[in-house]
């Protein structure tokens, strides 16, 4: 998966915006306010850090070895995704969907997409 197509994933997802908090370099994409993904855009390969399920963060990292404790987050709810190939494009996309629906249920229904 390239930038461009991660970009345009996270992008389509309802209420998505992407911001850079931390520089040009770090694509931040956040719903409500909170963070579902950030990439280093200059990175090669790609790391997508997203939020995950703890039990399912082992679980991922146990049989997928692109997939590591989340790198400068928490590493129990987050993962940081090595996009090299060795995973499907459709297993980064269903990553990152569950990252953005953890974030989603957190926010308060008043700050939650329609």
């Amino acid at each position: 998966m390239d930038r461009d197509k991660l970009q345009a994933l996270c992008l389509a997802l309802p209420g998505a915006s992407e911001e850079f908090p931390f520089g040009d370099e770090v694509s931040v994409f956040k719903v409500g306010g909170k963070i579902f993904a950030a990439c280093g855009l200059d990175e090669e390969p790609l790391r997508l850090s997203i939020k995950c399920d703890p039990d399912l963060a082992v679980q991922l990292r146990a049989n997928h070895p692109a997939i590591v404790p989340g790198y400068h987050l928490n590493k129990r709810h987050w993962n940081t995704v090595t996009l090299d190939g060795s995973l499907p494009d459709q297993s980064v996309t269903d990553m990152l969907a569950d990252s953005y629906d953890l974030v989603v249920a957190s926010l308060p229904k008043a700050r939650r997409p329609a």
